[in-house]
């Protein structure tokens, strides 16, 4: 936008945990406007966590999403005829979106047979810091780590 930045929209808590953090995922793992069932599938992700973990599920949940956040990310940018992937800082608020578009993006692509299940499976995963959605954020730190001679090229 030319003239001015657009408002940032206020957020409600989740009526369970009375987060808005929660709500933000929630928002991230919804298809097609259906809210409720989005909600369904994460808090019954959140019991099968705590479950699996024997541990308050919600405090994974946050563990396991700041484990798959990454720091920095590479961006491409042609100088010269030459494209090079130069690593920068993210801003928090991506940083954030990023590691709930990765979490849920391959809690979808794994083989249990519920959404619920496999979210809590890859949070769970996050939480032990393994699984795909932290492989992606190691892998991203790594090449924005081989890329780091590039870094004077920012923008």
């Amino acid at each position: 936008m030319r003239k001015s930045k657009p408002k940032k929209r206020i957020l409600l808590p989740d009526p369970r945990f009375n987060d808005t953090l929660v709500t933000r995922f929630v928002n991230n793992l919804m298809l097609r406007g259906k809210k409720n069932l989005a909600y369904n599938i994460f808090y019954n992700a959140i019991d099968i966590v705590s479950e699996k973990t024997k541990e308050e599920g919600l405090e994974v949940w946050k563990k396991g999403l700041a484990n798959v956040t990454p720091n920095v990310e590479v961006r491409s940018r042609r100088i010269g005829g030459a494209t090079f992937q130069i690593p920068s800082e993210i801003r928090p608020e991506r940083k954030l979106s990023i590691g709930m578009k990765n979490l849920i993006r391959f809690s979808r692509k794994r083989n249990e047979k519920t959404m619920a299940a496999k979210l809590a499976g890859e949070i769970v995963a996050a939480y032990k810091e393994e699984g795909a959605a932290y492989k992606r954020k190691e892998d991203t730190h790594r090449m924005a780590d081989a890329n780091k001679a590039f870094s004077h090229f920012r923008f």
